[in-house]
């Protein structure tokens, strides 16, 4: 079995009333895409912001690599390999897709955001930034303005800027939101291409690309991780199928 590189102990958050994280424990292997599912509100994204640094877990431990990471900022996360991409894009519309990966590849070489002089023409910027293009399937939308890359191409280059920083492992948060069917299925490609030489935690409500990617599944209801498994597991835990996938899932 692969050597651990992520893993939770017994991670709890509470916002008032509502237990957003409650006991969560998970390890993921080293080269694993691990899938997070669930319904809307269940907890995904702040465990995903808790693993990122975005938000402080209220108790618990977090490991990566061996070393406890629960009180790093998030910038010494993304030093040691831990990298996050957004529901959100955040992205500059008016520059390339190329520029933007630059300053990505800036951001983390910890050069300062002179951006006007050095993300657009240093070439030991520009070198990092094509590779992780060429990596996310961009490389012949280089030299397009943001503005102009449609809504799957725009997560496609999230991904690459978080490439940039050459992680060892991605913390995606609904990359395939608000996709057609044909920008899901390229991504669920590069995703299959990615997996194995990094360590991806994958939340997702598009469950057929979940099934279609993901080693393991956890199901996450109410704070609280209620089944893990392969897929194929998931699939016919009947608890599961009660609480989030319904009963058709049983037989797709």
């Amino acid at each position: 079995m692969a050597e651990v590189l992520l893993e939770i102990e017994d991670l709890t958050k509470r916002f008032g009333g509502v237990v957003a994280a409650d006991g969560i424990s998970l390890a993921l292997p080293a080269g694993e895409l691990h899938a997070i599912i669930g319904p809307n509100g269940a907890g995904k994204s702040t465990l995903i912001g808790q693993l990122s640094g975005e938000v402080a877990p209220d108790s618990g431990r977090i490991y990566f690599d061996g070393q406890e990471i629960t009180q790093l900022p998030v910038y010494r996360r993304s030093q040691l390999g831990l990298a996050r991409s957004f529901q959100v894009t955040t992205l500059f519309p008016d520059f390339t897709a190329l520029d933007n990966v630059a300053l990505s590849v800036q951001a983390h070489s910890g050069h300062s955001f002179r951006f006007w002089k050095n993300a657009r023409k240093e070439t030991e910027l520009r070198g990092p930034a094509h590779a992780a293009l060429a990596r996310a399937g961009l490389a012949e939308r280089e030299a397009t303005l943001v503005a102009d890359l449609s809504h799957g191409e725009r997560r496609q280059l999230e991904i690459a800027m978080a490439l940039a920083g050459r992680p060892r492992m991605l913390l995606l948060d609904e990359p395939m939101a608000g996709m057609g069917s044909e920008e899901s299925a390229r991504l669920v490609s590069l995703l299959r291409a990615l997996k194995g030489d990094l360590t991806i935690m994958l939340i997702e409500h598009d469950i057929d690309a979940v099934f279609a990617l993901a080693d393991r599944i956890s199901v996450l209801v109410y704070g609280r991780i209620i089944a893990n498994g392969d897929p194929a597991a998931i699939r016919s835990d009947a608890s599961v199928r009660e609480a989030y996938l319904g009963e058709g899932m049983a037989d797709a």
